[in-house]
């Protein structure tokens, strides 16, 4: 027993190490970038590319199909560029382990992750009404299917955008490029 937990303690520590790696590079990425505006920037995109989504789930089955995969590949691809963006420029408060973050950090990450769940959950409840309303009508199914995706999807970003649109601006001297030794 206790050589399967001397491996996965091993395991854990590589896990660790892969993912601080992983942190110290996108740490220097986007360094122009890393200011409030650009921030509040990409929250906004991030939720514009969600509404389309959304809108795309409510024309699903209602409008030719070309109508649908516009908004839904456009907000998709909008949505995703975005938020992807955005997880770099909120660092590992966005995705790290809440036991490599410093106090302030771990403080703002619970916060945000609270009120993400908590309009998650609303989205959801929005969702459920929904399919409930359009049961009746042909495909019913499917488009409360996809209305719950795009509303899941826009819940799931959320917390990015929260941390994106309220974090101060980063210290420029934190990402300064250091020479190779």
């Amino acid at each position: 027993m206790s050589e399967e937990r001397g491996r996965l303690a091993a395991y854990w520590e590589r896990q660790q190490e892969r993912l601080d790696e992983v942190e110290r590079k996108r740490a220097l990425r986007l360094p122009t970038w890393r200011t409030r505006k650009r921030r509040r920037t990409l929250s906004v995109l991030v939720l514009a590319g969600d509404l389309i989504l959304v809108a795309g789930a409510a024309v699903f089955h209602r409008q030719p199909e070309p109508v649908f995969f516009a908004c839904w590949f456009g907000g998709a691809v909008i949505a995703g560029g975005a938020h992807y963006l955005l997880r770099i420029l909120t660092g590992k408060m966005s995705g790290g382990f809440s036991l490599r973050l410093d106090e302030r950090e771990r403080e703002w990450r619970h916060r945000v992750t609270f009120v993400g769940y908590q309009v998650l959950v609303g989205l959801m409840m929005i969702a459920v009404l929904y399919s409930l309303v359009i049961s009746g009508t042909e495909d019913g199914g499917a488009r409360g299917a996809m209305m719950a995706c795009a509303l899941l999807v826009t819940g799931t970003t959320l917390s990015g955008v929260i941390l994106g649109w309220s974090l101060p601006d980063d210290d420029p001297e934190d990402f300064d490029e250091v020479s190779p030794t």
